[in-house]
């Protein structure tokens, strides 16, 4: 154990208790605007209702397509957002070799008359091949939704992600660099399509009493709890029990059903919360970029293991960084380091415990038999992620390295 402390698996931005009262310089909205170029945000209860909501509307607009390709490495939450928009279907599209973006190849024969809309996934923070997902898209009229969960603060050609595509959305749920503890941004360039995004959000997420309690509780929980002293307690005891268990999903944290996905509006509070904690991020990010730069130099000294980064020739790409996505040489090697690390307290975890189309709790979503995706379960057999908190000190970090060296 990390000295009697626990380390996160991402790098979320720390709460103060001044940003639950201290009036904000601007509003949230206006802090997006200015500090990342977001054009008329709109926030909902979670990254996930965002992307119900931008659906909704992009059905609206073409009741005949039916089917939202998504890549077959991600987060589960994914495919159950199209379940909750009836008459949609979920396909999961293979990844390159190594890699998060599509294969190309692959899309090109999904991709159809049905398509409604293509989701690329900007996975931990990496910038995603968005242009060859919308060139393709574009040849059958489908839209491109940019999943930018894990990626606020990230930018393509000194541009934020998300509004290369059609729609994109963002999260703020716990651990995703600034949180709400749950909360989404959905955006879009276009004014006309935004100002459908708007009304559906209005008709969608309503007020719920319920709901803004329990998360301002949960936020509140948050910024006394999200500290390596009280992280044993919030996030570590419940992981090393699901590991005893053998249950990686729930250790992971990416088992979900149709009920732990709320449709509502984002309380004000928490709205002010957020405007507080947002002049903070973007130093925050900045010093998140250089530790992970320093980091992945280190780790690209180990003979056979790689850091998933962005493409090569696209030098105008600037991700984000909650955690490195590291690739072992083959599954033994990888579950050995778990084995090894995953229990120890320094942020070591697995981002998704399967490939999408693997997972028991979304077999409805695929019916018909097993879905391809030989690059995607390579993923998900290869990966491993390190944290990229700022509380992860170099002695720790070297532990690490030395425990993924022991078992190459």
């Amino acid at each position: 154990m990390n000295c009697g402390n626990e380390l996160p698996p991402t790098a979320g931005l720390p709460l103060r208790l001044g940003d639950f009262a201290r009036t904000p310089s601007r509003s949230f909205t206006h802090g997006l605007i200015d500090w990342f170029g977001i054009p008329g945000p709109i926030l909902t209860c979670s990254g996930t209702a965002a992307m119900v909501v931008a659906l909704h509307v992009l059905h609206g607009r073409e009741p005949a397509r039916s089917e939202v390709i998504v890549p077959a490495y991600t987060c589960p939450l994914a495919a159950l957002a199209v379940k909750l928009v009836p008459g949609l279907a979920v396909i999961a599209c293979d990844t390159l070799p190594g890699g998060i973006d599509f294969d190309p190849d692959r899309l090109k024969l999904l991709c159809g008359p049905k398509t409604l809309a293509v989701a690329p996934t900007h996975l931990g923070g990496r910038v995603a091949d968005v242009a060859t997902a919308k060139t393709i898209a574009a040849l059958h009229g489908a839209a491109v939704l940019e999943d930018a969960a894990q990626a606020l603060g990230a930018t393509s050609a000194g541009r934020s992600v998300g509004l290369a595509g059609d729609v994109g959305f963002f999260s703020m749920a716990v651990g995703k660099g600034l949180t709400t503890y749950e909360g989404g941004i959905l955006c879009a360039a276009d004014p006309v399509l935004r100002a459908d995004l708007e009304a559906s959000a209005h008709r969608l997420l309503k007020a719920n009493a319920y709901w803004s309690i329990r998360r301002i509780f949960e936020l509140l929980g948050y910024a006394v709890l999200y500290r390596p002293s009280c992280m044993g307690m919030a996030y570590g005891r419940n992981l090393r029990r699901m590991l005893d268990k053998g249950d990686e999903e729930k250790a992971i944290g990416d088992y979900f059903t149709l009920a732990d996905i709320p449709l509502h509006s984002l309380d004000g509070f928490r709205r002010r919360v957020a405007a507080n904690a947002l002049e903070r991020l973007p130093e925050f990010l900045a010093n998140g970029s250089a530790r992970a730069e320093k980091r992945i130099k280190a780790l690209q000294e180990l003979e056979g293991v790689r850091v998933i980064t962005e493409h090569a020739g696209r030098f105008n790409d600037k991700g984000v960084w909650p955690f490195l996505m590291v690739l072992m040489p083959g599954r033994k090697q990888r579950d050995k380091a778990l084995d090894r690390l995953w229990r120890c307290g320094l942020g070591v975890s697995k981002l998704f415990a399967r490939a999408l189309p693997d997972y028991p709790f979304l077999a409805s979503c695929f019916e018909g038999g097993r879905v391809e995706c030989p690059n995607a379960r390579d993923l998900a057999d290869r990966m491993l992620t390190i944290s990229n908190s700022h509380w992860l000190c170099d002695d720790d970090f070297a532990q690490i390295k030395a425990g993924l060296k022991e078992c190459l």
